[in-house]
């Protein structure tokens, strides 16, 4: 998980800071020498480092009312300020052309994920109902066009391709004059990559900033390389004007060094995050709800997002009628596991709820397990079954275990599980009863709200 070194550390910290009564220089000197350390073994660059510690240090230094709030409290605010200044604050935000296609151009390194990115990309633009169109404007690498091609049929988006030997500028403009005429709302250009920086491909780009208006020229950046990151992106941003980093392999970096030293370092905001392999697996990137997962104060407002964007509401509300009414069965608690499946791996979700404790790998595997037995032996039940588990008698366990492979001991672990989450949404009956009476019929048909 992204910065999880650097957070398990800042929150033991702060542990420590929260035994004490005040805030002294003493134990101040102390708190900012063991914040350093874990940015430096985090991988941040030294001169980041240096700066935000002496930051956090002059803010501590000119709080004039201690006695309102615990040492603790206060420091974790400094330093949570101090985090969202250092990764990007209100400058990460995608920008837009006005009345005309925003034009978006991927730069990087060869093997930095740029076509497998401006696919995550247009994902995202087409679940805001935008009309996409890529461009493959990587010629040289072999299948470069035909890994673009079939990426943008399983996002749904058009893709503009030239394989007659036409150079990229050229490419690049009868894509955008297609996106004129045609009224795309998006274009995203697919460039090609070099092992190394040369002159060879800073002039190609140059050429291509040449042909077409572009919006945004985005840097794709391996948060595994580290600080070879920074020295990437400068040297692209010397060239050819950088607007945005996308940060790939950030899920796969516990230390995410480079991630928070890129923007001090280069003045090149990040503006999405790769967190996966899956095509959906690309997040805008949000300075401060970053610096809130890395504090560990969770991160509430995507979650909700990511609620809204994946659950499918008419099926949460009837599963809601279930509850109220008395028939939740099996199938309905199935049905509500696959549901939070939906909004991605359960780790990533616990980090987004303020005050979850730490879960291990071992816990987390555990509980995919579990699902897994769930819905093998589910599916060995009768519907009559699956609807009233109380007819579950000796006999029909033992059909069960035996129908799925499992034992009568695995099969009554489920049944003890539908009746812990039976009577804790019971429990929650008369608050689903209140979201139920304030449902439009208009937010099932048009739940996005756009």
């Amino acid at each position: 998980m992204a910065f999880e070194s650097l957070s398990d550390k800042l929150q033991k910290i702060f542990k420590k800071l929260s035994g004490q009564s005040k805030l002294t220089e003493s134990n101040m000197e102390d708190m900012l020498r063991e914040i350093r350390l874990a940015l430096l073994e985090a991988d941040v660059n030294y001169k980041v480092v240096r700066d935000f510690v002496e930051e956090v240090k002059q803010k501590a230094i000119g709080q004039q009312v201690f006695t309102k709030v615990s040492p603790s409290q206060m420091v974790v605010k400094i330093v949570n300020d101090a985090l969202i200044e250092l990764l990007g604050s209100a400058d990460s935000e995608l920008h837009y052309a006005k009345g005309t296609p925003t034009v978006i151009m991927m730069v990087g390194l060869q093997g930095t994920g740029k076509t497998t990115s401006a696919a995550k990309l247009a994902n995202l633009f087409k679940k805001s109902n935008k009309k996409v169109l890529l461009v493959a404007g990587d010629i040289y690498r072999p299948a470069a066009i035909d890994q673009l091609k079939a990426l943008s049929i399983k996002v749904g988006a058009d893709i503009y391709e030239d394989r007659t030997g036409t150079k990229p500028p050229e490419i690049a403009k009868a894509a955008y004059k297609k996106a004129l005429s045609e009224k795309y709302d998006i274009v995203i250009i697919d460039t090609a990559g070099r092992l190394q920086i040369n002159q060879e491909l800073m002039d190609e780009l140059k050429d291509i900033q040449s042909s077409v208006p572009l919006t945004e020229t985005l840097l794709l950046a391996d948060a595994m390389s580290g600080q070879d990151a920074i020295n990437v992106a400068n040297a692209f941003n010397e060239q050819i004007k950088l607007t945005g980093v996308i940060m790939s392999k950030l899920d796969s970096d516990a230390r995410g060094g480079s991630a928070l030293s890129i923007r001090k370092m280069t003045g090149v905001p990040i503006k999405f995050a790769g967190t996966g392999e899956k095509i959906t697996d690309l997040e805008e990137f949000h300075p401060d709800r970053m610096a809130s997962r890395i504090l560990g104060m969770g991160d509430v407002v995507s979650l909700v997002e990511k609620v809204q964007e994946n659950i499918d509401q008419e099926k949460a509300i009837k599963t809601t009628k279930k509850i109220m009414t008395g028939s939740f069965g099996l199938d309905d608690m199935l049905s509500m596991i696959h549901q939070i499946k939906k909004l991605g791996p359960l780790g990533k979700l616990l980090k987004m709820m303020p005050g979850m404790p730490k879960v291990s790998d071992e816990q987390l595997q555990k509980g995919e397990d579990n699902e897994k037995m769930m819905e093998v032996i589910i599916s060995s039940m009768t519907a009559e079954e699956r609807k009233n588990p109380d007819i579950l008698k000796n006999s029909r366990k033992v059909r069960i275990a035996n129908g799925s492979g499992k034992t009568s001991a695995d099969v009554n672990k489920i049944i003890r599980s539908w009746e812990q989450m039976k009577q804790a949404v019971k429990q929650m009956s008369p608050y689903a009863k209140k979201m139920m009476n304030n449902v439009k019929p208009e937010d099932l048909k048009n739940p996005s709200g756009n």
